[in-house]
């Protein structure tokens, strides 16, 4: 799925106030439980990812080793003692601008990578018949190049394999693609068919997702969200569900042409020996501006993985207690100048 956008800050001021769910029985205590959950997040906090880093790495490369072949091929040919082959060399470099751009700009880096490795075998080719006739001076300067492309082959071979087998991007890190995705699971005290129920009626989440400021429904499939956006800004689109299993899973996306573009999953599953349920949440979103955005989105503290685990624990107060914790009223130290300058109220 494709989702959201939001704050990152556990009780900030501005919390929805106490509420009831109606339907749900109200003998439990009202106070929080301090239990852990039955099952801890997917992912506690920020990581790299390393394979779309190293993926990036050797687009550069690429990009620059390319630029020299094909402005240069004499003396690049010299330099390593290969003689003089200056249509061969440009179309090298040709080969190699077209897997660094593919490297830097497309999703998926594997086919790039393997086209990398395929590349450094054909180096690996000339360099051997280089040798055939190179002098002593020419054969050594050949030897030292060989090493170096057999290195950065091993280096290509590691990237593609890792490529295909790990995920594509670590949790809450910006993707390739400007996205950003998110996952969190934990445990409720309630049935599955509670927790379905709660989420299947939309209008219910601005009542533990913080950043979410109403959700309309329009129809069966379609509601129209509003969001809270960086620095006091709101953003809108439309969504449908595209998945509906009763019980066991909800999906949902914006619909074409929506100016925040995301997605989510709920997966509702009953918890071992009857105690509960296993909620486990999937989002991905394109913030507004990209990069840019989410810049801006973090330096107020907004932080995606944060905001859904904090989403996540509400969800989880007001299927048990039937209310969501808030620190309304509560004492606080002095707010910095940009609480107040952003709508904050110092008390």
């Amino acid at each position: 799925m494709d989702t959201l956008q939001s704050q990152g800050q556990s009780f900030a001021s501005g919390m929805e106030p106490r509420t009831r769910t109606p339907g749900i029985a109200q003998d439990r205590p009202r106070r929080m439980r301090t239990r852990r959950p039955m099952s801890s997040a997917t992912h506690t906090q920020r990581r790299p990812d390393t394979i779309d880093t190293l993926a990036r790495g050797l687009g550069w490369f690429s990009v620059a080793l390319g630029v020299a072949e094909v402005l240069a091929p004499r003396a690049l040919d010299r330099a390593i003692g290969a003689g003089v082959h200056p249509s061969i060399t440009r179309l090298c470099g040709l080969r190699e601008l077209a897997a660094g751009v593919g490297l830097l700009t497309q999703p998926d880096p594997r086919p790039w990578l393997w086209s990398r490795v395929a590349g450094d075998a054909i180096d690996l080719a000339l360099l051997g018949g280089a040798m055939i006739d190179a002098d002593d001076d020419e054969r050594a300067r050949l030897i030292g190049s060989t090493l170096a492309v057999a290195g950065v082959t091993a280096l290509d071979i590691y990237a593609a394999r890792a490529a295909g087998e790990a995920p594509r991007s670590a949790p809450g890190a910006m993707r390739r693609d400007g996205s950003i995705r998110v996952e969190h699971s934990l445990g409720i005290n309630r049935s599955v068919e509670d927790c379905y129920r709660m989420w299947r009626d939309f209008e219910n989440l601005p009542r533990f997702m913080d950043h979410v400021k109403s959700v309309t429904v329009q129809d069966e499939r379609h509601q129209h969200w509003v969001a809270k956006g960086p620095a006091g800004t709101s953003v809108e689109w439309d969504a449908e569900i595209t998945r509906d299993e009763p019980n066991s899973l909800l999906s949902w996306r914006s619909v074409e042409g929506s100016d925040v573009r995301n997605s989510g999953a709920v997966r509702f599953m009953p918890a071992p020996a009857g105690r509960g349920s296993i909620i486990s949440v999937t989002m991905q979103y394109d913030p507004p501006g990209g990069a840019l955005g989410k810049a801006v989105a973090m330096l107020f503290g907004e932080d995606p993985n944060m905001t859904v685990r904090e989403d996540m624990r509400r969800f989880k107060a007001l299927l048990e207690a039937g209310e969501t914790p808030t620190t309304e009223g509560q004492p606080h130290g002095a707010r910095p100048v940009w609480y107040k300058a952003f709508g904050g109220v110092n008390r």
